[in-house]
Formats: structure tokens, C-alpha cells, sequence
């Protein structure tokens, strides 16, 4: 079969088997595309070892954006070897001869930067929408719940009334389940301030619409749509950070760090935060326990330098 009908089929597997989003599809398709591009090739057998060894040097040489003097990262060239691995596994359950995805390795990459708050910056950050406006309510309510159940910020622009058992907020429980990545359902839970600045918030709203984070307007009958976007929340939370007087570049994803963070220094085991996070791989959880652990800091100040004088 001609490659480009194959590549049909896959992207199409994708979303109906695998249940991946239009999103993802779109992503790999682009990937895909690119690789098709270089190598020229009509046929799945024509892919090499030493095409995708010519393909990782050619992304490797690759600009960022036009005009730009840095190169692609390496997490984005892995994106594309990624999605190449994934066509050729697709194309190797369908019988069809082609190269082995596992001869096919990813760039080495650098160690992750994990950005987090100290708790002094948290609470002067979460202290920092402070009136009782419709605003400030729904900001501080934003804020607090990112802390609380470290949800990923298109998972909380996400969520609806409804998605929240509020009788069960009422009660000590204070969870909910939320659909992450990969479509997987997970237990979060609601701090005790996050529930109460939670149900301050819902009780300003004065608009019927569905979602749980809204767009401030004058006149929300007049407007089909109120959701707020993850933008819009990524805006917030820089404006705050800002107003708190943080130096860090804090996002909602920072506020996700801080909630893995303050669980594993508080004594939480690392699976825990795996299922409390969402991770699928617990080597995605891991980046966060060189920052953590406090028993190698521990061993240090008990027996570093003891024979200087």
C-alpha cells in the first residue's frame, strides 16, 4: 500500500481505537508529514535505519522558528521520532514489513527544570486576589483549587458545575473525579480552604452557564460561551504572581509542582503522587525527588566536612 493511504489509516486508528483527541491526531499527523517530506519514500519497506539516522541529524540541524539562531529542543525532536515509532509499531501489527520501532532511539535530553513554590511565595500567591468582586472570588477559587488537587490547567477550564459534587464539597470528603490525559478518570481531593473559597465563589455567579470557571462580562445572557480558557487562567496566575512580588515564572503548571511537591516533602510515597498526578509512568512523577529528598539532605549535614577544623 501506497504510505500516505497507510498514514490515513493510522491517524484514523488513533482517534477511533485508541480514543485519541482531534488534538493529538492533528499533532502526529503534522509529525508524520514532516518525516514523509524528507525522506521522499512511497512505501513503509523504504524506511531504513540509516533514513531515520539521516532523519534525527536533519531535525537535529533544524531552527526553532524563522529567523531564529537556537534549534529545535530535543523533547520536540522526540515528539517526531516518537510519532514515527508509534506508525511503525501500527504498521508491524498489521503484518506489514518495516523497520522495528525499537531501532529507531530518542534524543538524550536534559534534565527537567521543576518549578515550585516555597510556601512563603505559595501563600503570599494565593493571598494575592484578595476583594470580594465576582473576580477576585473566581480567582482566588482558581487558584487555591490548582494547589489543592494539582489538576493540569486544561483539566480545571475543563471541569462544569456538575463535574463537582458540592454536597460531597459540604462534607469531609471534598472529592471528584476528573478525566486527564489519555482519557483516564482519577480521584482529586479538595483542600478545606479550597472548598470554602469554592463555594463563595459559586455562590457570586449569576449566570446559568454549565462551566465552573467563567469569563467576567456584564451581560452573561448575551453570551453563548463563558468557559474560561487555560490562556486566560495562564494570564491570571502570572498577573497574581506579579502582584505577589515572585521573581519565578510561575503557571498553573508550577502550581501542579508545588501541589507534588509539598505532598513528598510532607512524607507522601511517590505512587501515591503518581495516581494523585495522573502520571501513566512513574518515572514522569520521579523529576520531583532530587528536589525533595530529605534524607540525602539529611546525610549531608550530619557527615559532610566533619575533619575540617
Amino acid at each position: 500500500m501506497n504510505i500516505n493511504d497507510l498514514l490515513k489509516d493510522y491517524l484514523d486508528y488513533l482517534e477511533i481505537e485508541k480514543n485519541r483527541s482531534v488534538k493529538t491526531r492533528a499533532n502526529y499527523e503534522r509529525y508524520l508529514k514532516k518525516f514523509l517530506s524528507f525522506s521522499k519514500i512511497s512505501k513503509p519497506e523504504q524506511i531504513s535505519q540509516d533514513l531515520t539516522r539521516q532523519y534525527r541529524l536533519w531535525l537535529n540541524r533544524q531552527f526553532s522558528s524563522q529567523g531564529s539562531d537556537k534549534t529545535i529542543k530535543k523533547n520536540t525532536q522526540n515528539y517526531h521520532l516518537i510519532a514515527l515509532r508509534s506508525f511503525l509499531k501500527y504498521l508491524s501489527r498489521r503484518d506489514i514489513k518495516v523497520l522495528p520501532a525499537d531501532k529507531i532511539e530518542l534524543a538524550k535530553q536534559s534534565e527537567r527544570q521543576v518549578v515550585f513554590l516555597e510556601n512563603n511565595e505559595l501563600e503570599r500567591l494565593l493571598k494575592a486576589p484578595s476583594g470580594d468582586s465576582f473576580k477576585d472570588l473566581r480567582d482566588k477559587a482558581i487558584l487555591e483549587l490548582l494547589f489543592s488537587t494539582g489538576l493540569r490547567v486544561s483539566e480545571l477550564c475543563g471541569l462544569n458545575r456538575d463535574s463537582i459534587n458540592l454536597t460531597a464539597i459540604a462534607g469531609k470528603s471534598g472529592e471528584f473525579a476528573v478525566r486527564g490525559k489519555g482519557d483516564k478518570i482519577r480521584l482529586v481531593f479538595i483542600s478545606d480552604t479550597a472548598k470554602a473559597t469554592l463555594n463563595k465563589y459559586l455562590a457570586k455567579r449569576r449566570d446559568v452557564d454549565e462551566a465552573l470557571f467563567t469569563r467576567n462580562i456584564k451581560n452573561p445572557a448575551k453570551s453563548d460561551n463563558l468557559r474560561l480558557t487555560p490562556r486566560s487562567v495562564e494570564r491570571l496566575v502570572k498577573y497574581y504572581a506579579a502582584k505577589a512580588g515572585l521573581s519565578k515564572k510561575v503557571t498553573p503548571h508550577a502550581l501542579r509542582h508545588s501541589f507534588a511537591t509539598d505532598l513528598l516533602i510532607n512524607g507522601a510515597d511517590i505512587r501515591s503522587v503518581q495516581s494523585l498526578l495522573g502520571h501513566s509512568n512513574i518515572t514522569t512523577t520521579q523529576i520531583y525527588t532530587h528536589i525533595t529528598d530529605k534524607q540525602l539532605r539529611e546525610v549531608h549535614q550530619q557527615f559532610h566536612g566533619k575533619r575540617r577544623k
